[in-house]
């Protein structure tokens, strides 16, 4: 299984996408996730790059390329769990069009955010107290109560809407020969939490709607407080197509490489090999170094599935 690098990391530098994919190809990567801030006006070079066979794609992240109109790429542009009909029906059109480019680019996925609950942020608030040495305090404890019994209050409808547009997208999925992954968020006010993303995942039980595990995200959730982020990780690891791979510093800096946060990774080997896909995802200009060493970590934590 090899490990793919994101393209976050370095489109903004680039106005071609040959040196784009040349970047990634120096450091010895021969993989790529084209991600949701790919421009149009880079496609054509990256396109051609994977024709001549010197890389693949392993992985495109909804919104991608950036959708015409746009002022920058976002992975929640539209929301396939929206309310409101015309965002709805923006959502599964533009991530059909993602999905299409996918099966072009010849990706084993698509990554998707799937919509947020719209209620007060507290999420935020709770790394702000942890932040502050404060996430055993009765204040953290009232604050995380409240944001546990809001969103549960008002997420149904929403989780209504994504089965609908989970439907709607399975015969596009299915032509395309590409599944889709739903990919875990930091917030608690995102969608799906763990347990809802077992009961879709499991109501739906399709090869075309899968879980993607994003390690930094997980672990986020796990420092505040909000889940046991192995647990879960072992829990959905036969649903899983594909993991992103960043580390982080307590409670909710994420997307930094390893060995700098504090993520047990050795200990996420079940979930590793149960992922078909792989993708480092460092927060764009991380240095290079930090990109090879975190590689290296990873390679050294899960020795017995990880190829370069």
């Amino acid at each position: 299984m090899k490990v793919s690098r994101s393209t976050r990391w370095n489109a903004y530098r680039h106005e071609e996408g040959e040196s784009l994919v040349d970047q990634i190809l120096e450091l010895g990567f021969n993989s790529v996730e084209l991600g949701y801030d790919l421009r149009q006006s880079l496609v054509p070079g990256v396109k051609d790059r994977l024709a001549s066979g010197e890389i693949t794609c392993s992985s495109v992240h909804n919104y991608c390329p950036v959708p015409v109109g746009a002022l920058q790429g976002h992975p929640e542009l539209f929301s396939l769990s929206s309310p409101d009909d015309r965002e709805r029906e923006s959502a599964i059109r533009h991530t059909s069009r993602t999905i299409e480019f996918a099966a072009e680019v010849g990706a084993q996925a698509v990554v998707s955010h799937v919509g947020n609950v719209r209620t007060r942020r507290r999420t935020r608030k709770l790394i702000a107290l942890s932040e502050d040495g404060k996430q055993h305090s009765a204040k953290y404890e009232k604050l995380k109560t409240k944001l546990l019994l809001e969103r549960s209050k008002k997420v149904p409808p929403y989780l209504d809407r994504l089965r609908l547009s989970l439907e709607e997208l399975l015969p596009v999925l299915e032509k395309a020969g590409v599944p889709l992954g739903i990919e875990n968020l930091p917030s608690w006010e995102a969608i799906p939490t763990e347990s809802e993303l077992e009961m879709l995942l499991t109501e739906f039980n399709s090869p075309w709607i899968r879980y993607w595990h994003d390690m930094g995200h997980g672990q986020v959730r796990h420092n505040l407080g909000l889940i046991s982020h192995l647990r879960w990780a072992d829990k959905l690891a036969p649903f899983l197509v594909g993991m992103h791979l960043h580390d982080v510093k307590p409670p909710a800096g994420d997307h930094i490489m390893p060995p700098h946060g504090n993520i047990p990774f050795s200990d996420f080997r079940n979930a590793a090999n149960h992922a078909k896909v792989w993708v480092l995802e460092p927060c764009p200009g991380t240095p290079a170094e930090y990109v090879l060493k975190g590689r290296e970590h990873l390679q050294a934590a899960w020795s017995d599935a990880c190829e370069s």
